[in-house]
């Protein structure tokens, strides 16, 4: 990274279905989002599980574009899409990213798995963003550590409401933070059996 920052940078907002990509994006924008959102339908029955989000009746089928504007840095935010189905995508928004928020919902850890792989692979600095839903039980950032199989020196663990704005600009501003005095992530060790 050069010693001053860049006056532009993208980010990626990533992470599994139903996490709260769309809404973060929507909701720290400057700008009126892009969102490529289209109905759930009877064909995705058994696809997408929606038992944690029963009032989730829409989906990302490409990206969320967002753009924030932090002292003399613009973040170009690409909010990518959280099923299985459309991850070819994320190759194509990943290039020339410096760095990913990875959206967790701690009801459904699992989900999160092939996000925080895809990142260490590619060896992108990323931050996980654990999204507080209501009702959902609170755990301890060394807790959640160890259930995603994190060390202590990878990807910061921080809590945020993506719903309320300066929740979600704290977040960023943390990756932006995180990432401007990161040193290269470590090599990625294999990885678990999903």
């Amino acid at each position: 990274m050069p010693s001053s920052p860049p006056d532009s940078v993208k980010i990626l907002i990533a992470g599994g279905f139903g996490v709260g990509k769309t809404t973060l994006v929507g909701s720290v924008s400057e700008i009126a989002p892009l969102t490529t959102e289209a109905a759930l339908t009877d064909v995705s029955i058994g696809i997408d599980d929606t038992s944690q989000v029963e009032t989730k009746d829409t989906t990302t089928v490409a990206l969320d574009f967002g753009r924030i504007t932090l002292g003399d840095m613009v973040l170009y935010l690409f909010g990518t899409p959280g099923q299985d189905r459309f991850w070819f995508m994320w190759d194509d928004l990943v290039r020339g990213a410096i760095g990913a928020l990875v959206l967790i919902d701690t009801r459904r850890l699992a989900d999160s798995f092939a996000s925080i792989d895809f990142f260490e692979q590619r060896r992108v600095p990323f931050v996980i963003g654990i999204n507080q839903f209501d009702g959902a039980h609170t755990y301890s950032t060394p807790d959640i550590r160890t259930a995603l199989q994190l060390e202590n020196h990878q990807a910061p663990i921080i809590f945020l409401d993506a719903r309320e704005k300066y929740s979600s600009r704290d977040a960023l501003i943390s990756l932006i933070d995180y990432r401007l005095g990161a040193t290269p992530p470590p090599t990625p060790q294999k990885a678990p059996n999903l």
